[in-house]
């Protein structure tokens, strides 16, 4: 197992510490020396009030702030999770994606989603009706737009006539891109293109909120994990080079950045189930509570639990 943290910049009672510049530095630093092999930030670039007021969350551009946490660690990878690829024009998302993981001596996993907030496409100037056919458009011009001299493509919205996307990232021919969703259509994204399933242990009430599919057992993931090397073998690749991220109500972390009751059974079963990589979720009260958090998770869980130390720079 190796283990996420995401940044809590989203969690309630946040402080504006973990966002001031020293912040994120310090959260990156604290989960790099504490042995966590990615930070993670999620992204809403213009949710509605009405999403926000009802449960929502504040967030950071995420390849921005990881951009920030490249210059500030060496070794964790930086993880966007997830980004919203039909937010995006495909060339100028290739462009920043690029740039981050030059930067970052190729420590970028691009975490990407479909989305699902509606008013949020509409505010993006994006087609929530069209988000599959742009979440592949888009796949694919970042998985093609590095590998040829001239890039042309007619696509929604855009057109490419012998474009050029250059320096290229360290990562070819794209950084891992990992693909969020609990449904079959993102295992079968994953098992054509990509290098890693996201998906998260919930219950039908959130899975309804963010338009996804419900897994709320073990069992039925480490059956989802199943038919994912059945469909990747079917496309002629080993599931073995296929990482699964999961988060689950066993992520976060207490205020006093105590796992609960039962965690180290929990990831237990997780590894038997093919789980590779586990988030964690710290509190946010305060930068001490976060980094305190980090240094006590890192002691008493990652130590033991780490099947595969991080490298630098690892690519698949």
């Amino acid at each position: 197992m190796r283990f996420t943290v995401e940044h809590p910049v989203g969690r309630p009672g946040c402080v504006p510490a973990l966002y001031s510049p020293a912040g994120p530095a310090a959260f990156a630093r604290a989960a790099e020396e504490a042995g966590f092999d990615a930070v993670a930030f999620t992204e809403h670039p213009a949710p509605s009030a009405k999403w926000y007021r009802a449960g929502g969350h504040a967030t950071l551009d995420p390849l921005a702030a990881l951009a920030f946490c490249a210059a500030a660690t060496e070794r964790i990878r930086l993880l966007t999770y997830l980004l919203v690829l039909p937010y995006y024009n495909p060339l100028a998302l290739a462009k920043t994606v690029a740039t981050v993981d030059l930067l970052s001596a190729g420590r970028l996993v691009l975490g990407a989603g479909g989305g699902y907030l509606r008013s949020e496409f509409t505010a993006v100037g994006a087609g929530f009706a069209e988000r599959g056919e742009l979440f592949d458009e888009a796949l694919g011009v970042l998985r093609s737009v590095w590998a040829t001299e001239e890039f042309s493509f007619a696509g929604r919205g855009f057109t490419a006539h012998g474009q050029v996307s250059t320096p290229a990232p360290v990562q070819r021919p794209c950084p891992p891109v990992w693909i969020g969703g609990n449904g079959r259509v993102a295992r079968r994204r994953v098992a054509r293109a990509g290098q890693g399933w996201a998906p998260l242990l919930i219950g039908e009430e959130l899975a309804a909120t963010t338009r996804t599919t419900p897994l709320e057992t073990v069992a039925e993931l480490a059956a989802a994990i199943r038919e994912l090397a059945g469909l990747a073998e079917a496309q002629g690749r080993d599931p073995a080079g296929i990482d699964v991220q999961v988060q689950s109500a066993q992520s976060d972390l207490s205020e006093q950045g105590a796992p609960a009751a039962g965690h180290d059974g929990h990831l237990a079963e997780l590894a038997v189930a093919g789980v590779t990589w586990f988030v964690v979720r710290t509190p946010a009260t305060s930068l001490e509570a976060a980094t305190d958090a980090l240094a006590r998770y890192g002691a008493d869980v990652i130590s033991r639990h780490r099947t595969d130390p991080p490298t630098e720079g690892r690519k698949r």
